[in-house]
């Protein structure tokens, strides 16, 4: 047998040994994003907005929505932070399988030439051992390399893995707080106004800012004598009274109201109280939703700007409402269900 065609086959591996010597590993792959699947806390489905003229109800409902989708988003975040957990696990087990594949071909390619594949192969003792040395070094670098690779993508699976937990994680946390944030608010809204029992929805959830009342230098209201005239009747009433009997009006409830009213204890004397009735002419009992419904209106109004106008208390519906200490049982005189009644400082 001539030496001619092995030269010739030794010529033609010589670049591929080579080149697979000089190649850089295979680049690991990317695994698959993660699905990410979580409820944003300020996303909602069209049927959660809530317009201008909406009621507390339907801020309420929308609220209550917006709750059960961050809770169902929470739920499911941690289905997926389980599922995570289990792949990491998975993943860093064939990680660590790998190495001592990867180790063992590290020490055999050491063992057979890793001065590098020049002197490696310029060592041979014939053209036969030269083409065994090709061959295996070829052999030797093509598992090596794949071997990597897989341990690169084994390595990369489990930091995507542990990247993708760590953000479902935070979608968590973020949708705790925006159930929590949805809760308070709903509670805070509803607890203002009198909450459900006094209310029973039928009010709006906002109401126009009104003008703020005249204040002393220290920030606070003086007490004011009755020596101005009341728009209402006959008698006097304050300042301050006067302009929250403006700012009321220009808040769009016009129908009847009385504010002095001689005798008697409280503030109707002192020019500091009004009753605003639910109807055009005088006063009757709220019996239909547009009565109740203009009275909730008016007290939240009057609630919620108490402290730009100086109101004392508000009393509505057998409720009494105090800024220092909210909500509480009235049971007067009247039990203030055909009038919205207000007293200033």
């Amino acid at each position: 047998m001539t030496v001619r065609p092995r030269r010739w086959l030794m010529l033609a591996l010589a670049p591929i040994v080579a080149l697979s010597f000089l190649a850089a590993p295979a680049a690991p792959a990317s695994a698959e994003p993660g699905d990410g699947n979580s409820a944003s806390p300020d996303e909602g489905s069209a049927g959660d907005t809530v317009g201008k003229n909406a009621t507390l109800d339907d801020v309420i409902e929308s609220s209550n929505r917006r709750f059960v989708s961050a809770k169902a988003a929470v739920s499911k975040s941690t289905t997926a932070q389980k599922k995570l957990a289990v792949d990491i696990r998975t993943a860093e087990a064939k990680r660590l399988s790998l190495l001592p594949e990867v180790n063992a071909i590290a020490g055999q390619q050491y063992r057979t030439g890793h001065l590098g594949a020049a002197s490696f192969l310029l060592g041979s003792q014939s053209s036969d051992d030269f083409l065994h040395k090709a061959v295996s070094l070829e052999e030797i670098n093509t598992l090596q390399d794949r071997k990597l690779a897989e341990l690169n993508k084994a390595i990369d699976e489990v930091n995507t893995k542990k990247a993708a937990l760590d953000a479902e994680v935070k979608k968590q946390q973020t949708n705790l707080l925006a159930m929590k944030k949805q809760k308070d608010a709903a509670d805070k809204a509803l607890a203002l106004v009198g909450g459900e029992s006094l209310t029973h929805g039928l009010v709006l959830a906002d109401s126009p800012d009104a003008a703020p009342a005249p204040r002393n230098s220290d920030g606070g209201f003086s007490p004011e004598g009755c020596n101005v005239d009341d728009p209402t009747t006959g008698g006097c009433i304050t300042a301050r009274t006067l302009h929250l009997y403006k700012e009321v009006k220009k808040a769009g409830f016009n129908r009847f109201v009385g504010c002095h009213r001689d005798g008697g204890p409280f503030e109707h004397p002192k020019g500091r109280a009004c009753d605003w009735s639910l109807q055009n002419r005088g006063f009757s009992v709220a019996h239909n939703s547009d009565m109740r419904t203009y009275g909730n209106n008016l007290m939240a109004f009057l609630v919620r700007n108490a402290d730009r106008l100086g109101i004392y208390y508000v009393i509505w519906f057998k409720q009494i409402w105090f800024p220092a200490s909210g909500w509480k049982s009235y049971s007067g005189p009247s039990d203030h269900t055909d009038h919205v009644h207000v007293s200033l400082l």
